[in-house]
């Protein structure tokens, strides 16, 4: 059996992609995806709703700027666990919505130390 290569077929419509038009992201979302990816990094101390972190996002699509509050576990390399949050936010924001990140600043709210297993007397 021979396969042979097939030119992809025209849209129903006829047009180019670039004649589709546009897609706009609203800043909640992106908002959002900037949370998550922040709060799913394994530095985070997200724990349910407690520590979550907090974003703010301006600037158009194409050269966005993140701030970014979250909280990490203690002890952790505090520098890594932030260059590593936010390579993680610049990168899902541009694999899920399309858009460029120009900068990702990040406040460090709190230290959460491990949780301690409780003492029996």
């Amino acid at each position: 059996m021979t396969a042979t290569a097939t030119e992809p077929a025209e849209s129903a419509t006829g047009e180019d992609s670039e004649e589709r038009g546009t897609l706009h992201v609203n800043r909640t979302v992106l908002r959002k995806i900037a949370q998550h990816a922040a709060d799913v990094d394994p530095g985070s101390a997200r724990s349910g709703r407690k520590h979550a972190s907090d974003a703010e996002v301006s600037g158009p699509d194409d050269a966005l700027r993140v701030r970014l509050s979250v909280a990490l576990n203690y002890p952790a390399p505090v520098r890594d666990t932030v260059a590593s949050v936010r390579e993680r936010v610049g990168a899902e924001l541009s694999r899920i919505a399309g858009c460029q990140v120009r900068s990702v600043d990040v406040t460090v709210s709190a230290l959460v130390p491990p949780a301690s297993a409780p003492r029996v007397e």
